[in-house]
């Protein structure tokens, strides 16, 4: 490293008053002389002790460094074990344990979604408030805000590589935002009432929606036109969400009922009918998980030798139940939840579900011996949504 001409001159100044403070008088006159060093009083007073301070600082520097090291090395352990060190764990073991790692708070009324971006450490929420915002989960900064809506925002869905950003808001509207310039580049009208779900399509094509008005729409990204609408439910469609190679959308309502459409040909494959109250939320298994769900539920294997696909539902009746959609048969139920829930989804491990309801918990299941295996007291007031 170079040093500038005054770093050299403030450096010689104090290896200067150091010969000189420490009894080298020899050296501090041959030094002083050698780097034409012009000593005065007020001098004095400002480089008296500088060596020795800076050289202080340096050792305090290198002891921090040391120890933010350790602690990085520590945070590594944790991160490819899923725990804490001395509790070697598997990933696909890991489970939400308190304490929270951050309390992110910013939005002005209740949040009605959280996603995690598929490439960077980012996720982002959506609420009543009409906005969108945007944190960095590893540090649990915000970044920015997306304002566009003019009512409550009530649900975002990321593409595959996380250059798109769909939403779909209580002013009837649909939107979708380049994400890395965090601009709307299309708004989508067609439903005629709130929005209540988007998803973008496994093939980045095609976003679909679901709405108060009864209908599920599919919308060209391209273009922003609309290009189907399935029509069945008889009450508000509370959610959408594609299977993972898109060939099948699932969708719940106010009904009561979960459906499956093929998307080709608009037809509902299943209707499925078991829960007591409204169906709020609904989450594909992945196809990891169907082995052990099949050994779990018994659930027979088709034709094909493959069993699934897998559909969880959460419902008002406080109650998570799990489907094969292949039979429309209902494998389990789930009970323990003391009021709605809101979410559901399964872990990417493939053994555990997890759920948020209204109760104000987070749970995780062991859906093998249909128990709840582990309660989070998760927030002061309802728990909307949760995501992986």
């Amino acid at each position: 490293m170079v040093l500038s001409q005054r770093q050299r001159d403030e450096l010689n100044r104090a290896i200067a008053d150091y010969l000189r403070s420490n009894g080298y008088e020899e050296a501090y006159s041959v030094f002083k002389k050698e780097a034409e060093l012009d000593m005065n009083e007020e001098l004095d007073k400002k480089y008296a002790g500088l060596l020795e301070k800076k050289w202080t600082s340096v050792i305090r520097l290198q002891k921090k460094v040391m120890e933010l090291e350790s602690k990085l090395n520590e945070a590594k352990e944790e991160f490819t074990s899923g725990g804490p060190l001395g509790q070697k764990r598997d990933p696909k073991e890991w489970i939400p344990r308190p304490p929270e790692k951050y309390a992110l708070s910013g939005h002005r009324s209740p949040v009605t979604r959280v996603i995690f971006h598929p490439v960077f450490s980012v996720m982002v929420s959506a609420s009543e408030d009409a906005t969108i915002k945007v944190w960095d989960y590893e540090t649990g900064d915000f970044e920015r805000t997306l304002k566009g809506h003019t009512d409550s925002v009530q649900d975002i869905s990321f593409d595959h590589s996380g250059k798109l950003l769909a939403s779909c808001s209580a002013d009837m509207t649909i939107k979708l935002w380049d994400f890395q310039g965090f601009e709307c580049i299309r708004t989508m009208h067609g439903h005629d009432h709130n929005v209540s779900s988007v998803a973008i399509m496994p093939n980045g094509d095609h976003i679909v929606s679901a709405s108060r008005d009864k209908t599920i729409k599919m919308w060209e990204v391209q273009t922003g036109y609309c290009v189907k609408t399935f029509t069945g439910h008889r009450e508000w469609v509370r959610m959408v969400r594609p299977n993972q190679d898109g060939t099948l959308i699932a969708s719940c309502s106010n009904d009561q009922t979960v459906r499956v459409w093929v998307v080709a040909t608009k037809e509902c494959k299943a209707e499925l009918r078991e829960h007591e109250h409204v169906v709020e939320c609904i989450s594909w298994a992945p196809e990891s998980s169907y082995s052990s769900i099949s050994e779990a539920t018994g659930s027979e294997t088709k034709k094909s030798g493959k069993p699934g696909p897998f559909l969880l539902s959460g419902s008002r009746d406080k109650t998570i139940k799990m489907w094969d959609v292949s039979t429309g048969m209902c494998l389990m139920t789930l009970v323990g939840h003391d009021n709605w829930v809101r979410g559901v989804l399964f872990h990417s491990g493939g053994k555990f579900i997890l759920s948020c309801a209204d109760d104000k918990t987070l749970r995780v299941w062991d859906y093998k011996n249909k128990r709840c295996m582990k309660t989070l007291n998760a927030h002061e007031h309802f728990v909307t949504s949760l995501a992986l």
